[in-house]
Order: C-alpha cells, then sequence, then structure tokens
C-alpha cells in the first residue's frame, strides 16, 4: 500500500461528531500512504470529535465543509463507522446526496461498520453483496442488499467490512477498488 498506486487520485473521507477514530484515521494513512489525496468533508467547518467506541477520542481537523464540497472533484470516498456519525449524516440530506452522487457515477466507494447506513439513505446498496455491524444485518436486508459476515467484501467497487479489526483487509482492498477506479 506504499507508493504512488493512487497518485493523481482525490478521495473524500465524509464523517462527522461521533465517528470511530481508528476507522477514520487508519483509511486516511492508508490511502495517503499510498499517494492519494485525501480531504475529510463534514457537514460543519472545524472539527469533528473522534471516539474510541464509547469514550471521546481525538478531534480531526474537516479540510472541508459539506456546503462546499463536490462529489463530481473525487475518485472516490470513504464512509466511516460509530454508531453516532452515520446516523447523523443519513438525517442529512446533502450528505446523503453527495454518498449517492458517488454511487450514481459508479465511483468506489468504502464503508466500514456502521458506514453503510448513509448508503441506505442514499438507496446505493440493491442488489449489492455488503458486511457491515452486525447490528445493521436487516437494515441492509430490508435495503435488499445481501448481507454475509465476512472480514471485507468487495461488489462492484463497493468495499465494506465490519470492525475496526478487519481495518487491515479493509485498507488492502479499498486501495485495491480505488485504484481500479469507476465500475
Amino acid at each position: 500500500m506504499v507508493g504512488d498506486t493512487l497518485h493523481g487520485r482525490k478521495v473524500a473521507v465524509l464523517a462527522t461528531d461521533g465517528f470511530e477514530q481508528v476507522e477514520l484515521t487508519r483509511p486516511v494513512e492508508a490511502l495517503k500512504a499510498a499517494g492519494a489525496q485525501v480531504e475529510v468533508i463534514a457537514p460543519k467547518a472545524g472539527r469533528i470529535q473522534g471516539y474510541n467506541h464509547h469514550d471521546k477520542g481525538d478531534s480531526v481537523t474537516v479540510d472541508r465543509d459539506l456546503a462546499h464540497a463536490d462529489a463530481g472533484s473525487y475518485d472516490a470516498i470513504v464512509l466511516p463507522g460509530g454508531v453516532m456519525n452515520p446516523d447523523a449524516l443519513r438525517l442529512e440530506s446533502r450528505a446523503v446526496d453527495f454518498v449517492r452522487a458517488f454511487a450514481e457515477a459508479g465511483k468506489p466507494i468504502a464503508a466500514i461498520c456502521h458506514g453503510p447506513w448513509t448508503l441506505i439513505n442514499a438507496e446505493a446498496v440493491e442488489g449489492r453483496r455488503m458486511t457491515s455491524w452486525p447490528s445493521l444485518k436487516a437494515d441492509l436486508r430490508n435495503a435488499g442488499a445481501e448481507w454475509v459476515d465476512e472480514e471485507v467484501v468487495v461488489d462492484r467497487g463497493l468495499v465494506t467490512s465490519r470492525k475496526p479489526d478487519d481495518l487491515p483487509a479493509f485498507c488492502a482492498k479499498m486501495i485495491e477498488a480505488f485504484a481500479e477506479g469507476r465500475r
């Protein structure tokens, strides 16, 4: 994952307060190590608060607020988990529209843990094989996805994983999918 595999690629990481810290920081580190330009996008400017499960973690600087982000400017998107983060994002119409734009354009998407909640609201899971945190199993199936309990699943440019323990496999498959580009 080191080098220039993703040189020239611009990746959005969509998150808000309540993201699972390691599910944002590790993918960002992996993407940068592969040569990608990465921007953290959030509904608000400034900083967003991370969590280590139930405990407050570090805050992260927002590179661009959602009001000034254009999905057409990015090659791929990462959706970190944490319960509060995607639950808040899926109620934010601008965030849902942003994610939907990636799905409709066939751009690669990587979502971990609870991150697929936003994909459900963006109507981007029907007919897809996916995994997630186990509590999303019924939600994803009800939205038309085939849910499986696997470390990482790749389906036509959509990379999903269950939890922080899956991050090594998630990051590796994310880099591969982002290098392949549009489906």
